[in-house]
């Protein structure tokens, strides 16, 4: 009986912000930043309805799940013989800013938490690296906002949770003294197993799932509404699959999604509307249970350095790395600072800190409030600034691109999301 009313809130709640999702959404409230609070709101008013055996564990498959099928669809998008021309923002993103970012969150963390054991600071700096692409769509969807800009932060939050897994996972096993080898044999061996069957599952699992589109939908022998069920079976395949076999299920869906909207040609724009509800539906869900489940029993946690290493993991932490990974890129302050700060912490984030309380880690309760209030203070602070940030960023950049045409933020940029052609960019 608990269990259905913890059903019928949810549903509930995700009725409500359906409803008025639009005008909500043009103000800057997204869907996380409401269903959270929706769902924190719940949590201390029926505590009772939230306490049932389990609760954590589904609460880790369905964001696992959200996360998936959203990578998997946003990377059915990505037109790759442009994005191979137009990678020198994002490659640098993520492989300098993110290691940097990594080694900025331990610094911090040791002097933020001088008594926690440094397997737990290099795990918690870790967790709150990767950035959430769900979280980040307003900015990425924007018009206003130059292509190349949002090419570099979808390209990024698509590609950071896959690669941050194997590192999540050696950081894990020293936190619980589980590793039998040294940490560089460690990362390799597990960057190996998670990018390498992740990457095999994934473009197994895509390519056979377009083919199976393809090929039969030329001669008639798909039905319509199964049009739809196909690429999401294929993005679940290409998941399960690499976590059967030891790989990262985020880099299969990623690679999954990629190579089926390679093989798939023009039929990938019209055949993954469910696919990618079905994650927007998952990632609601998910963001419920953060309110009623994680941010309750968060709160009797948090302490001074708690809130302090959360406010400097969204600034310091992530804006300094960026900025040297751009340095020399040939583009200007504000368009460092803009990428620097739309760096949300969500999905990715959440499912890390779900994994390691199943596994158990010291300081987990410190761990825990840390990235719970990390990405509460994300999900408010980035969803309340994106509308006026994008229109202050909007009016620096026209007339920077208008007197300077050569301008790095000028160039044009080709990345397909949300079910459309975002405007600006070419083929």
């Amino acid at each position: 009986m608990v269990a259905v009313v913890a059903v019928i809130l949810v549903f509930a709640f995700i009725l409500v912000w359906s409803a008025f999702s639009k005008p909500l959404d043009g103000r800057g409230i997204t869907s996380a930043l409401f269903l959270t609070a929706a769902g924190f709101a719940a949590g201390l008013l029926f505590p009772e309805v939230w306490e049932a055996p389990g609760d954590l564990l589904v609460a880790e498959r369905v964001a696992e799940f959200a996360l998936g099928l959203l990578l998997f669809s946003d990377a059915t998008r990505l037109d790759l013989r442009s994005l191979r021309r137009q990678l020198a923002w994002p490659s640098r993103l993520l492989l300098i800013g993110l290691p940097l970012t990594v080694l900025a969150g331990v610094g911090v963390g040791m002097l933020v938490f001088p008594g926690m054991a440094f397997a737990s600071v290099v795990l918690l700096a870790i967790m709150l690296t990767p950035t959430d692409a769900a979280l980040g769509q307003k900015v990425v969807d924007d018009a206003s906002v130059p292509a190349r800009v949002r090419q570099a932060l979808d390209v990024e939050s698509g590609l950071n949770d896959g690669l941050s897994v194997p590192l999540f996972l050696v950081a894990l096993s020293i936190a619980n003294a589980e590793l039998t080898t040294s940490v560089p044999a460690a990362v390799l061996q597990s960057m190996a197993a998670q990018i390498g069957w992740g990457v095999l599952a994934g473009a197994a699992a895509g390519a056979v799932g377009a083919l199976l589109l393809r090929i039969p939908d030329a001669h008639g022998w798909v039905s319509r509404q199964w049009r739809q069920v196909l690429p999401l079976a294929a993005a679940i395949l290409a998941f399960a699959t690499a976590d059967i076999l030891g790989g990262s299920g985020f880099i299969a869906a990623f690679v999954g999604g990629i190579v089926f909207g390679r093989v798939a040609g023009s039929l990938r724009t019209s055949v993954t509307l469910l696919t990618e509800e079905a994650g927007e539906l998952f990632a609601a869900v998910t963001w419920i249970a953060f309110g009623a489940l994680a941010l309750t029993q968060a709160l009797p946690l948090v302490t001074w350095q708690v809130l302090l290493y959360a406010v400097l993991s969204l600034t310091v932490i992530r804006m300094v790395p960026v900025a040297i990974a751009l340095a020399g890129r040939g583009m200007r302050l504000p368009t460092v600072a803009f990428i620097g700060w739309f760096g949300p912490r969500g999905l990715a984030s959440l499912v890390f800190v779900l994994l390691a309380i199943e596994e158990g880690v010291p300081e987990g309760g410190e761990v825990l409030a840390t990235v719970v209030v990390t990405v509460a203070l994300s999900i408010l602070l980035h969803g309340l600034s994106s509308v006026p940030l994008i229109s202050v960023y909007h009016r620096w950049s026209s007339a920077h691109i208008a007197a300077h045409p050569s301008a790095g933020e000028s160039a044009p940029a080709t990345l397909i999301r949300g079910r459309r052609e975002l405007p600006g960019t070419m083929r």
